[in-house]
């Protein structure tokens, strides 16, 4: 199985989405009252993160040469 990349925007991008959802889910369960309008900056600003941080690891993979697949003798 071949690996895939990591990317860490993803994961930043994610987290942040996922606990928007679970505010949203506390809120549906009765747990506490949340507006509608508090969830927008913070899913605004875990994008606009999300997007730096993935910026900033194409920079550092740019910089870096590729790594070579072993090579196989047969």
């Amino acid at each position: 199985m071949l690996r895939h990349e990591f990317q860490p925007g993803k994961l930043v991008a994610g987290v942040f989405l996922t606990v928007a959802g679970v505010v949203y889910a506390g809120d549906a369960a009765g747990a506490w009252e949340t507006p509608w309008f508090v969830v927008i900056p913070f899913v605004t600003g875990g994008l606009c993160l999300a997007g730096a941080v993935a910026l900033l690891t194409h920079a550092l993979r740019r910089r870096r040469p590729e790594p070579r697949p072993p090579e196989v003798n047969v």
